[in-house]
């Protein structure tokens, strides 16, 4: 029986992620190399907690509990007796090996590794364990505790039980399961990072503002945000590594990356986080 989780990156996803856990009752031991991020984390997930309080989703006291159940790290042997790790960083392949290389190492024999990637083959990933039949995608959606989806990825050695312990995990989360074969992208991003990337051909060809192309898609598409801004959103670095991946992995000229977005990357404009991507922020 699952009982507790490990998170691994304090980020963006890290933090949503060990938010709802914590929120249905799991102990959490959420790890990064930071203490500063870990901070900055935890000060992210009670402000966010204490939203849903104020808006009725949640009870009051259930803030102060979820934070509790949430322990920080910046030791990687603290999660050695987690039920189930999930791996939340930057979506850098090597990083990512090397990560479970130790999770290997460390975490309890039995023990689930999943891993957040929006894109890298989780065949791979698990290559470099002793346990690929342990190994699964569980991606998540940004921002976690709103995003209904979490996209579910077999290995090719990932075993039944593993898939189910997973689902089930899902379903106490209180959200929607969608399972992918394990290719470049997924379906999300196998779909939605060739979109974005010929927004950004639009605008590198001048067919368009960034305003225009983000608002005909809105309004011509009824997408709720913009391809440019939902770029920016996601951060400009992210995207591109999904798309050197997708154009790895089939080496079809369809997604190659648009120069423009290479260049901003290298520019350090990456969006949202960073003050300037596609927009202004």
């Amino acid at each position: 029986m699952i009982k507790s989780i490990g998170v691994l990156g304090a980020g963006q996803m890290g933090n949503g992620i060990a938010h709802v856990f914590a929120q249905q009752g799991y102990d959490v031991v959420l790890f990064d190399i930071s203490e500063t991020q870990l901070e900055k984390a935890l000060a992210i997930i009670r402000k966010n907690l204490e939203r849903q309080a104020k808006k009725g989703v949640i009870s009051d006291s259930l803030v102060a509990e979820s934070v509790d159940r949430i322990k920080t790290t910046t030791e990687m042997t603290d999660l050695a007796n987690v039920d189930f790790a999930i791996e939340a960083v930057t979506e850098h392949e090597p990083l990512k090996l090397e990560i479970f290389r130790k999770l290997d190492n460390i975490v309890k024999a039995g023990s689930i590794l999943a891993s957040n990637t929006s894109s890298i083959p989780i065949t791979k990933i698990a290559s470099a364990t002793t346990r690929p039949d342990k190994v699964i995608g569980m991606h998540f959606m940004n921002p976690v505790p709103i995003m209904k989806l979490v996209e579910v990825i077999r290995g090719h050695a990932t075993s039944d039980e593993t898939f189910e312990s997973t689902a089930r995990l899902i379903g106490v989360l209180d959200k929607q399961m969608a399972v992918s074969q394990d290719y470049p992208g997924f379906i999300v991003n196998r779909i939605l990072i060739p979109m974005i990337n010929e927004a950004i051909f639009a605008l590198y060809e001048g067919i368009a503002t960034a305003e225009d192309i983000d608002k005909g898609m809105k309004l011509g598409t009824n997408q709720p945000m913009g391809p440019l801004a939902l770029a920016d959103f996601i951060g400009l670095d992210t995207i591109l590594a999904i798309a050197n991946v997708l154009y790895e992995g089939f080496k079809e000229p369809k997604y190659r990356p648009c120069p423009l977005l290479v260049k901003m990357v290298n520019a350090g404009y990456l969006g949202k986080k960073s003050g300037r991507g596609f927009f202004i922020y």
